[in-house]
């Protein structure tokens, strides 16, 4: 399950929790479009900001609507003890695996981080993927402490961050350190097209949690990506997770409230050149 596109939905989030229907909507979806898996309660997927109960009914939900397609689910917190109950939540509801960033508030040590990986692996029953995420977690993993976790047991993935412009060089370097059975993908959107002709076994697309055929394109031909730049920029300038909450309202997927407060909707000229884009796209 580790290869190929792993769409990432949004988890619309209305006042009085997740929109269960519009969840499911957009799960089904993806898996008729028949993406290798399907990322539940990733970053696109607000897992931070959701109780460890709206967590659970989450994974249930997301397993239920892929209907046999696999289901990575995050399980990213700040305590361990956290993790590892979000651990046995996800298998509880038939995950395929789980996905796990080091959340923290403190500043974690290469030891800290690599004890993290060892405890839940420990306990784990499934594949779990490693999240390397800078961005949020402000954590820098080596490719020696990304070595010394993918030889813990069930390690299947490393979802690494975009890859700079020798972007072979970096996913070769990282290949030396890991076993073979564990896979190298890519996140960032707009970088992905070089991370998979770099060699990246598997894209984590936020595209592909909306628009799944339009990914698929973009990894039949990587120049396919560059078609896309207006909305590369729309993520870069308002962040995806908000781009792609308003183009699901925009298709009628979701209702107008979706993310999770504080996070608020895009409006005015936002939102009108997130659809104006969406048309020049033909999305």
């Amino acid at each position: 399950m580790f290869t190929g596109l792993s769409a990432f939905p949004l988890t619309p989030v209305t006042g009085s929790g997740i929109d269960t229907t519009a969840y499911a909507r957009l799960v089904s979806r993806l898996a008729a479009a028949g993406v290798e898996s399907i990322g539940a309660l990733g970053s696109t997927g607000s897992y931070p900001y959701l109780t460890r109960e709206q967590r659970a009914e989450a994974a249930k939900i997301a397993v239920d609507a892929a209907a046999g397609t696999p289901v990575l689910v995050g399980i990213g917190d700040t305590a361990t003890s956290e993790v590892l109950a979000l651990a046995e939540d996800a298998q509880n509801a038939g995950a395929a695996a789980v996905l796990l960033a080091p959340v923290s508030y403190q500043p974690l040590t290469d030891d800290e981080v690599f004890g993290l990986y060892e405890d839940v692996t420990r306990e784990l029953s499934l594949p779990l993927c490693v999240y390397d995420n800078p961005r949020t977690t402000h954590f820098q993993f080596s490719d020696e402490l990304h070595g010394r976790i993918a030889a813990l047991p069930n390690v299947g993935s490393i979802k690494i961050p975009g890859v700079p412009a020798d972007a072979k060089a970096r996913v070769d370097a990282l290949r030396a350190r890991i076993p073979d059975t564990v896979t190298i993908g890519i996140s960032g959107d707009a970088v992905a097209a070089e991370g998979l002709a770099a060699g990246c076994d598997v894209w984590y697309s936020v595209l592909g949690g909306l628009f799944p055929d339009t990914a698929r394109a973009v990894m039949r031909d990587t120049a396919e990506s560059e078609r896309l730049r207006p909305l590369w920029d729309l993520f870069a300038r308002h962040g995806s997770i908000r781009v792609v909450a308003a183009a699901a309202t925009h298709l009628g997927l979701t209702g107008e409230r979706v993310l999770p407060r504080p996070l608020r909707e895009l409006d005015g000229a936002a939102r009108r050149e997130v659809i104006d884009t969406l048309r020049q796209l033909n999305l």
